[in-house]
């Protein structure tokens, strides 16, 4: 930018310089009086660029200011907190503005502030103009500092009581030959010892489910939750079980103490000691846009933001659909089920319900366990997404640039992306490590995406 207007006034110049030695009629008199003119009007210009740019760093240091003291309103009075606007404004600026008027205004949720300063000319000067104003405004404010429901929804299908960790599912395969610690089923007898079903033997070799891992990333968000509301008087949190319908465990509540009691309390089952036989999204997520209702603004507790995190594995699936009407061949291999085409990932459609009434979707993905020995994974999630009729099914649309020869499995992640308010509220975690990191990042991810609003 600057090499060109240093190029277009040499230009200028030379032939002003030109038409000074043209002594031919009025030229010389009319160069005299166009002149200077012509000097402040080019002068402008590169004067008005330089005022543009100086006020467009102004806002961005003003912006970074108030974003930083927003996630403390509640913590400090007024007058600190316009001294923090200042330290942190200060930082960042050049010498050629400072910071005007601020206001703090708690009752909202809000701080608004002014920056002011004057940027010095250069061929300007000729017109007696030694410096222009320039002043910006900003005001902020966000989910960090304002009232919120969040709303907790953890699938408790059976896959959800797969062995948590590598070991565990070893441990499991080697006992029972399944890693799933299932509620239903056979019994098993190893060594002298007989269990029931395959939730028993997982209990006896103590094997944490990722059922258990679930309840652990919770008990993490209700921490972050009675640290960012030391109080407990702007964030509520709910309970609910997503299967084969929606069951509200908790209704929203300040007290998180209550959530524990109830996601720690088998009876509510919210533990691995209970697990709802199938998987409807399209019913659950329906629900739950009842329960969640229409978000506010977060200016009030009659008016609170909305925020759902979903932990799930995002398979659209019943245990019927897998085993009945399967038929085998002469070679003991089954033949196509009736209902096959069914285990599929849930439509992002479906999600829709909750986020077109102005709440948040945040979605964790417990990555579904790849089991190319079992041939009911082979026939149902680890085959393709062609094989499910997606569309004709459930109305799903994939996404443009994939192909319908990707398995279900691997499609998972994509309707789960679909599914939350933005790809950066959707995360995928394999191991427990992850999937109890997983659910706290997400919260800390929207309640660090302040807005601007002016």
């Amino acid at each position: 930018m600057r090499s060109g207007l240093s190029y277009s006034l040499a230009g200028v110049f030379k032939i002003l310089r030109g038409l000074g030695r043209d002594r031919g009629g009025n030229v010389a008199i009319v160069v005299a009086l166009t002149l200077v003119p012509m000097i402040v009007a080019v002068g402008a210009s590169f004067d008005y660029i330089r005022t543009y740019n100086v006020r467009q760093r102004m806002q961005s240091d003003l912006d970074t200011a108030l974003i930083a003291a927003v996630k403390e309103i509640d913590t400090d009075d007024a007058d600190a907190l316009k001294q923090k606007v200042a330290d942190w404004f200060h930082a960042q600026v050049e010498n050629s503005y400072t910071l005007g008027d601020i206001d703090i205004d708690t009752s909202n949720h809000k701080i608004t502030a002014t920056a002011s300063g004057t940027v010095p000319t250069t061929l300007m000067k000729i017109a007696n103009i030694d410096t222009v104003d320039v002043s910006v405004a900003s005001a902020v404010k966000g989910p960090a500092t304002s009232y919120l429901n969040v709303y907790i929804v953890i699938d408790t299908s059976p896959s959800m009581l797969l062995a948590a960790t590598t070991a565990g599912q070893s441990t499991m395969y080697a006992g029972i030959g399944c890693q799933f610690a299932c509620h239903t089923g056979d019994a098993h007898t190893v060594g002298k010892t007989t269990y029931t079903n395959n939730y028993e033997y997982s209990t006896a070799k103590n094997i944490k489910l990722r059922a258990d891992v679930a309840g652990d990333a919770v008990r993490d968000v209700l921490d972050m939750i009675d640290d960012s509301d030391s109080n407990h008087q702007r964030i509520k949190v709910g309970l609910y079980s997503l299967g084969d319908t929606l069951t509200e465990v908790l209704t929203p509540t300040l007290s998180t103490d209550t959530a524990r009691n109830r996601l720690a309390d088998a009876s509510y089952g919210l533990t691995s000691a209970t697990s709802k036989a199938a998987t409807y999204f399209d019913v659950s997520l329906a629900t739950l846009k009842q329960k969640v209702g229409t978000g506010g603004d977060g200016t009030s507790s009659g008016s609170p933001l909305k925020l759902v995190l979903l932990l799930t594995d995002g398979v659209q699936s019943q245990r019927e659909w897998v085993t009945d009407k399967v038929t085998w061949n002469k070679n003991g291999k089954p033949t196509y089920g009736a209902y096959w085409n069914k285990v599929a990932p849930l439509n992002p459609d479906w999600c829709a319900y909750v986020k077109n009434q102005s709440a948040t979707m945040a979605v964790l993905y417990t990555e579904y366990l790849p089991i190319t020995s079992d041939w009911g994974y082979n026939a149902t999630v680890g085959s393709t997404m062609a094989s499910a009729s997606w569309k004709s099914t459930y109305g799903g649309t994939m996404q443009s640039g994939v192909s319908t020869s990707i398995t279900r499995r691997d499609y998972i992640p994509y309707a789960l992306s679909d599914c939350a308010s933005s790809k950066s509220l959707f995360l995928s975690a394999s191991s427990s490590t992850e999937i109890t990191a997983g659910l706290s990042a997400l919260f800390t991810q929207y309640l660090a995406s302040v807005r601007l609003t002016q």
